[in-house]
């Protein structure tokens, strides 16, 4: 005898709800009839066509009973048309992967939450259809002081702004697609031991993942193994924006081992962002440089990732603004370009950049069509060690800079294939002001160059 379809739906619900014994509504799809079911009791809710009001009430009603009931809401395949739910504590929704689907009818936000303890969306289709959200929204979806978001096996799509705008939350965003966000796919501000894995993002605005904090300080965030492409930088700007993953003013986040490709300017930028770890990850197609670790920030450690193609490779920069401290290791540059997406006063092709207090060790660089290194920039030069590192196919291996104020810097045991004008030499500023000095016996007793290898 076959199952019936009102009889799987059954079963579904009860395991959902911790196996209880609870009817659902008749079997017949949300497309079919508008509506809103749940595993939690055996009242059928029905909405009014063309009442998205009425409709947004019965499912608003239904999530507040069921999370005072400490079971989730399950939406059976089909299309739910709704606007401005407000969800409580405890919300548990899910649904049919691809096939359970709401979409945002505009006027105002589609979910919220703020100062609850836990909100739980896993296997829907979230769809914004590119509709007008209110001023107070920063998000299709947007969270406030939730101690915990989880969202698990998610496609989110189609937001005027941030597809999803997270402040003050911790939790995890996993195993979700985010696309067609005008502004990001993720904003998280001051987070709270957020984790942001395995997601897809793509063809968004300005920004593919972005953790900010509105005032410098620990933030913990652990974005891995997510997939990021396609990013534009639709409001311009020199960097603020067309970034893969942003922290900004966020200490203490690990960005590792995700795929990023096809950025507008950087596939990893790190602004004022103390103790950042950057490793494993795949940067490629970046239109400006592939990983950026700038302005006020101490502690970077950038190892074991693969860069291939990028006006720059790696830039650990700004000692003026407090930018120092780093090890960048393990690294693979290739295949540069001269041209940025704008005009930049150290220009680009440039494959590793280091300027305070920086260990560059273990690199291979390949195709700097202007510098393979570029060590200090006019003063701003202290406590760089370049040791170990491969680099061919560059006009110059190593600019190390000997302009006035410039500190020290070690430059030994390099290996330098194929420079057309010199491997390691002195730079005042943009200037060449030495000779070859890759061999020894540099003339600026701030710098010791020995045993590197022209080949």
């Amino acid at each position: 005898m076959p199952f019936r379809r009102d009889m799987l739906l059954f079963l579904a619900a009860s395991a959902l709800a911790g196996g209880t014994s609870r009817a659902l509504a008749s079997p017949l799809t949300a497309a079919a009839q508008p509506d809103l079911r749940g595993a939690i009791d055996a009242v059928e809710y029905r909405t009014i066509p063309k009442s998205g009001d009425r409709k947004t009430r019965n499912l608003e009603q239904m999530i507040k009973k069921a999370a005072a009931e400490n079971v989730p809401v399950f939406l059976p395949p089909g299309t739910y048309r709704i606007s401005n739910l407000t969800l409580p504590d405890n919300t548990r929704i899910t649904g049919v992967p691809g096939a359970s689907r709401i979409v945002y009818t505009g006027d105002g936000h589609l979910f919220a939450a703020e100062n609850v303890r836990r909100i739980e969306l896993s296997n829907l289709v979230i769809d914004g259809g590119n509709r007008w959200l209110g001023d107070y929204a920063g998000g299709l979806l947007q969270f406030t002081g939730v101690d915990e978001v989880l969202i698990d096996n998610c496609e989110i799509g189609g937001s005027r702004k941030h597809g999803l705008q997270l402040e003050r939350c911790g939790g995890r965003i996993e195993r979700s697609r985010i696309s067609g966000a005008a502004q990001s796919g993720l904003y998280a501000v001051d987070s709270t031991g957020l984790s942001v894995t395995g997601n897809t993002i793509s063809d968004c605005g300005n920004g593919g993942i972005l953790v900010h904090r509105w005032k410098k300080g620990e933030d913990g965030t652990v974005v891995s193994g997510n997939r990021i492409s396609h990013i534009r930088a639709n409001d311009g700007g020199t960097g603020q924006n067309g970034n893969g993953i942003n922290v900004f003013r966020a200490d203490g986040v690990m960005v590792v081992n995700n795929h990023i490709a096809d950025c507008a300017f950087t596939a990893i930028r790190a602004n004022s962002a103390s103790d950042i770890q950057i490793s494993s990850n795949q940067c490629r197609r970046s239109g400006e440089t592939a990983i950026y670790v700038e302005f006020a920030f101490e502690g970077a450690v950038v190892s074991a990732n693969m860069i291939d193609g990028a006006a720059n490779g790696i830039s650990i920069a700004n000692f003026d603004e407090g930018g120092r401290l780093a090890s960048v290791t393990g690294n693979v540059v290739r295949n540069l370009s001269l041209n940025g997406p704008y005009a930049h006063e150290v220009g680009f092709g440039i494959g590793i950049a280091a300027e305070a207090d920086t260990l560059v060790s273990g690199n291979v660089i390949e195709g700097a069509p202007r510098w393979g290194l570029q060590i200090g920039w006019g003063p701003y030069l202290r406590n760089v060690v370049v040791n170990g590192n491969v680099v061919r196919k560059a006009p110059v291996g190593c600019a190390v800079s000997v302009a006035e104020g410039a500190g020290t810097a070690v430059i030994t045991d390099n290996i330098f294939q194929e420079m057309a004008e010199g491997a390691v030499l002195g730079f005042e500023w943009d200037k060449k002001a030495s000779g070859e000095m890759a061999g020894g016996g540099s003339p600026y007793k701030q710098l010791t160059v020995e045993r590197n290898r022209i080949s």
